[in-house]
This record gives structure tokens, C-alpha cells and sequence, in this order.
């Protein structure tokens, strides 16, 4: 029998750890686990199961620039929340809880530099209030100039952005890290979308118009809002994750709770692979190729998490010998 040296003229190195950095085709033997490695690149873009939550809900502040520095805080289960986790990238832990809970509101940064913003507490137009995180501790930040809440949530903590909202608003919010000031408009106002990108390469997508449900994308370069590709299924309540010209969309409402899945380009959205759960009101955080989709609304508040991996993505598999 030909050996692997023989055959590709070096032998297979043996490793303690899989390598970080993978190219496809490499192959090692794990000395840990005992087991062949192979890296393959996938060719369709997949979700998998997740850890649960510590608190199922719906409607939180949500961020997240990678799957492992997500964070939620707020939302509601059966009441209005003030709890909040992280989660690593295996599993969802505790944070100190925000001072003021509500729901539908909107996040930016990740779990060591987060901002949180507006929402619902007791009716219309909402709440300004706005509180930042450190990795320790949530503190009040600036105020909003108009209370609001359903606007969609992108950016950074100290360059936030929070665009649209309840009343089909135009209004485009942004922040410092300090002070919040008006910026571009919306050009059609709407509630219930969600956003993805910075402040000055953002997107906003989905939402409540035109009726019933919205495909409407609009693209932001810090001052002004132009109009993007449309979304293949029209929703509102959604998850994004990713860059202006890279983003992932998911869930959200289409008259019943939707799991499709499309990504953007810049210029046009593909249908791929659904969700495994349709869920509205749901979290989200990570990139085009690395997302992860968290709690919601699926008719009661649920806690499930799921990971995505977009196709061309190189993965680790071990080699079964029959």
C-alpha cells in the first residue's frame, strides 16, 4: 500500500492542537484526540444548533462584530427585561443587568464595548435613554434627541447609529460616544427594520412599509441615504450581521415568523440556506460568513441559538478510515 509520503513527498505533521490558520486541502493528525484532520472549504452556506440562552426572549438590544463577543440585554419573556449575557462562541454567560428594562431597541459595539438605545417601556414615542458597557459595568450615556423605539441598530460604541423607528420616522440618530446628533434621513421612513455596518458604511433593510411588510435597503456613507438592492422576502423584525457590501439576513415577520436567509453583495440579495426555527424580534451578531442568530419570538419567547457558516468557508473534518 502506497504511503501518504510516497504519494505527496512529506509526511503528515503531528499536532497537539488544530492549526488556527487552515488552507484547504491541509492534512495533520491530531495527537490529542487520536484522529486524521482534513480541511475542506464548504460549498453551501449552513446553520447549526447552538447553546441555549440563560433567559429566552424577544425583542433585545443585540451586537456582536464576531460570533464570540455577541452580547443581549433587555427584551421581554413575560415581562420587560433587565437581564443581559455574552456568549463566547460555545456558550451564553451572565451580565450585570441594565438599569432601565424595555424592549424593540436597539444595540451597536460587542460584548466588551457595547451600546445600547431607546425602546418601549409604557407606549409611544419610547424612551432616549441610552447606556453603554466596558465589560464590567453599564453606564448611562447620552440621550437620544427623540425617544423612539423599533429603529434599526449598527455601528460602534462610540459611533452608533440608529435609523427609522415607531411613528415610520425618517430620523437618523447618531452618536460619538457621548452625544447623540441628527444625521442623514431615511428616504422612506419605517419601523420594525434593522441595520448592519458602521456610521459611515451602513445599511438599513427590511421593516413595516411599504405595507404589509417591507424589501426596502437603503445604504448609508454618514450623511446620506441611497437606495440599495431589495430583499428577496419581504419582513420586518429581523437579524443582520455583517458589512454594508457583505451582509447576512434572517428571520423576522412575513404576516407568520420567517427563517429565510439571504445574503447581500452590495448591490443584490441571494436566497440561502433557511433558519432551522422561523423567529421574529431575534438577535443578532457576527459577519456574512461567520453569523449567529439568537432568542425571539417564534409565538412564545425562545432561547435558541444558532451559528452560521457561509459557503468558501474553510472547516476542520476528521478522517474516518472504514
Amino acid at each position: 500500500m502506497s504511503e501518504y509520503k510516497g504519494i505527496k513527498g512529506f509526511s503528515i505533521q503531528s499536532l497537539s492542537a488544530d492549526p488556527a490558520d487552515l488552507n484547504e486541502g491541509q492534512v495533520w493528525y491530531n495527537s490529542t484526540s487520536g484522529s486524521g484532520k482534513v480541511t475542506s472549504v464548504t460549498t453551501v452556506g449552513a446553520w447549526a444548533t447552538g447553546n441555549n440562552m440563560n433567559t429566552a426572549r424577544y425583542g433585545m438590544a443585540a451586537g456582536g462584530s464576531t460570533q464570540t463577543i455577541a452580547f443581549a440585554a433587555g427584551g421581554y419573556d413575560t415581562a420587560l427585561l433587565t437581564a443581559a449575557e455574552e456568549y463566547n462562541g460555545t456558550n451564553w454567560s451572565s451580565l450585570p443587568s441594565i438599569s432601565t428594562a424595555r424592549y424593540v431597541f436597539g444595540g451597536a459595539g460587542d460584548s466588551t464595548a457595547a451600546l445600547i438605545f431607546g425602546g418601549f417601556i409604557t407606549g409611544f414615542p419610547g424612551t432616549t435613554a441610552t447606556e453603554e458597557y466596558d465589560g464590567a459595568t453599564w453606564t448611562s450615556g447620552g440621550s437620544l434627541s427623540t425617544g423612539i423605539y423599533n429603529s434599526a441598530g449598527f455601528g460602534t460604541q462610540t459611533a452608533g447609529t440608529s435609523a427609522g423607528g415607531a411613528g415610520e420616522v425618517t430620523r437618523t440618530e447618531e452618536y460619538n460616544g457621548s452625544t447623540w446628533t441628527i444625521g442623514g434621513s431615511l428616504a422612506t421612513g419605517r419601523a420594525s427594520l434593522e441595520g448592519a455596518g458602521t456610521q459611515t458604511a451602513g445599511l438599513a433593510t427590511g421593516g413595516n412599509r411599504p405595507p404589509p411588510r417591507g424589501t426596502l435597503t437603503e445604504e448609508y456613507n454618514g450623511a446620506t441615504w441611497t437606495a440599495g438592492g431589495n430583499l428577496n422576502t419581504a419582513r420586518q423584525d429581523l437579524g443582520t450581521a455583517g458589512t454594508q457590501t457583505a451582509t447576512l439576513a434572517f428571520g423576522g415577520n412575513t404576516g407568520t415568523v420567517s427563517s429565510a436567509t439571504e445574503e447581500y453583495d452590495g448591490t443584490s440579495w441571494t436566497s440561502t440556506t433557511s433558519l432551522s426555527s422561523g423567529r421574529g424580534h431575534l438577535g443578532a451578531a457576527g459577519t456574512q460568513a461567520a453569523g449567529l442568530a439568537f432568542g425571539g419570538d417564534t409565538g412564545s419567547p425562545t432561547a435558541a441559538t444558532e451559528e452560521w457558516t457561509g459557503a468558501g468557508v474553510a472547516v476542520t473534518k476528521t478522517i474516518t478510515v472504514s
